[in-house]
């Protein structure tokens, strides 16, 4: 079972769980990172190194959380592949505990379209 990037992670995008993914299957978009669920190894080494824990196995998921498999599916096969960390966005302090951030994801047009 893949690792899933929840919407905790949108206007964050701390970059500290790529340094640490054996597989290299983080995918950076605008405004969150997104994993791979093709790619991941269910290894579970990234999960704690997100500082907001925006990281969940898909078992974790909450009621209402799994439309993010399929987010991060779908944006994983047309965004950039990230294997090196390179630190938040700088709204990342701003909405590290802000709750129900979904409408805050932002994608470039024609992105996740495949």
């Amino acid at each position: 079972m893949p690792f899933v990037v929840t919407e905790k992670c949108v206007k964050c995008r701390y970059t500290d769980c790529v340094e640490v993914c054996p597989v290299d299957c983080f995918y950076e978009g605008e405004n969150m990172l997104v994993i791979n669920p093709d790619e991941c190894i269910d290894c579970g080494v990234c999960e704690p190194e997100c500082p907001i824990e925006a990281i969940k196995s898909d078992e974790e998921l909450a009621s209402g959380e799994e439309k993010w498999l399929d987010i991060n599916a779908r944006y994983s096969a047309t965004w950039p592949n990230l294997t090196k960390s390179k630190g938040p966005l700088d709204t990342a302090d701003d909405f590290a505990d802000q709750e129900n951030k979904a409408d805050l994801f932002s994608a470039k047009p024609g992105e996740g379209d495949a």
